[in-house]
């Protein structure tokens, strides 16, 4: 390691005995601690922990260091070229590396003793200091292992830091083979990860997250995370008669297509109702949608009013449960219809099409849809 010398005025020989005769007088004017003069002077670094790869190290010694033995060897293990400069008259040495210190690293620096202007020993000593640590995954949505996973652009992967990543580079890799896209907020502790392709239905993929200080070498990437999930399997192409294992079905295949709040999912092709809230499906009900010829429409709606029991004037039946979706009052959702008389209809309607157009739930889960359901909740038909 260098050691940059000060330009300094060519001075007369001093006789030793003389030199020692100055030593002894600063000793005794200056007041040195008992333990100073006993045994040396102390060294240290002024800090040990988190530094960066660019700042300086800053050997501190309690008493300056005579001038002649300023050169005596300081080594940096493991090693790394450094600038070492003297300062504070003498008694700080400030070493900075050329390049950098390697991140999550420890050194040692050997320093190989001398003497003190105040002719006081200065011990051979060995100290350590630790680089700061590699940017640390704190949480990856979606969590590993995940299954039945939907990613789009509203529901993206998310990955994030427990610190600032801006003097890193960070790499995302998704295996098998995908090229994601990827944006971060200001402060790069969050980054949200998107597929360019579509992945592969009922596919496991797995994440491998790796970082390297910026001034690195590319090759020194070092991983920091990995997590897996697995895509949801593809929707199938026949669906069961049976409805409960049509129900089980649509628990398993149905996507939502608002992941924001409540929202209600009616599938008229399947007969079946699925209730979401923030992308996440609460449950499936067999349903009974309009008939032909009095199809229920398709299109994006949502609830209008509700009452727990009304009267329709056109068919003479009781709805329990109304929830009005069009406009004009004419389509809702609410319990299989009763007559005055109390007679209801029969649930093993559900799942076949015969209503005049409303959507009809059965006893109890008409009821819970209801108490789940707010004046304004988005109805999708299709």
């Amino acid at each position: 390691m260098k050691i940059k010398k000060s330009k300094t005025k060519k001075i007369t020989h001093i006789p030793l005995v003389m030199l020692f005769g100055i030593g002894i007088y600063f000793a005794i004017a200056h007041g040195l601690p008992a333990y100073e003069k006993k045994f040396g002077a102390q060294v240290g670094l002024l800090r040990n922990e988190e530094i960066s790869p660019r700042d300086s190290v800053v050997i501190d010694f309690s008493q300056a260091v005579l001038w002649p033995e300023k050169n005596n060897k300081v080594i940096i293990n493991p090693a790394i070229e450094a600038d070492a400069v003297w300062s504070a008259n003498g008694k700080q040495l400030v070493i900075t590396p050329k390049e950098f210190w390697n991140p999550a690293s420890s050194y040692v620096i050997s320093y190989a003793g001398g003497r003190s202007v105040f002719l006081t020993k200065i011990a051979k000593v060995k100290l350590s200091f630790t680089t700061i640590k590699n940017p640390r995954v704190v949480a990856i949505s979606p969590t590993n292992e995940q299954r039945d996973v939907v990613l789009d652009i509203e529901n993206p992967i998310v990955v994030n830091f427990d610190k600032s990543t801006k003097d890193f580079f960070i790499k995302f890799t998704l295996e098998p083979g995908i090229e994601m896209a990827y944006e971060n907020n200001l402060e790069k502790t969050q980054f949200k990860l998107i597929p360019k392709t579509p992945l592969v239905e009922g596919q496991k993929y797995k994440l491998e997250i790796a970082a390297k200080y910026s001034n690195d070498a590319m090759d020194s990437y070092k991983k920091i995370a990995d997590s897996s999930f697995e895509t949801a399997p593809k929707a199938p192409t026949v669906w069961e008669k049976d409805f409960t294992l049509r129900l089980a079905q649509a628990k398993q295949y149905t996507r939502p297509k608002i992941t924001t709040g409540k929202y209600i999912d009616i599938n008229i092709s399947q007969q079946i109702m699925s209730i979401f809230e923030n992308g996440l499906l609460i449950n499936s009900f067999l349903v009974s949608s309009g008939k032909r010829g009095m199809d229920t429409p398709p299109g994006e709606y949502q609830i209008r009013n509700k009452a727990t029991r009304v009267w329709s004037k056109t068919y003479g039946l009781f709805m329990p449960y109304w929830m009005a979706v069009a406009k004009d009052g004419k389509i809702g959702i609410h319990e299989l219809p009763e007559w005055p008389s109390g007679y209801k209809e029969g649930a093993n309607h559900l799942g076949v099409p015969v209503s005049h157009g409303c959507v009809r739930l059965g006893v109890g889960s008409a009821k819970t849809v209801f108490d789940w359901t707010e004046v304004g909740t988005p109805v999708v038909i299709y």
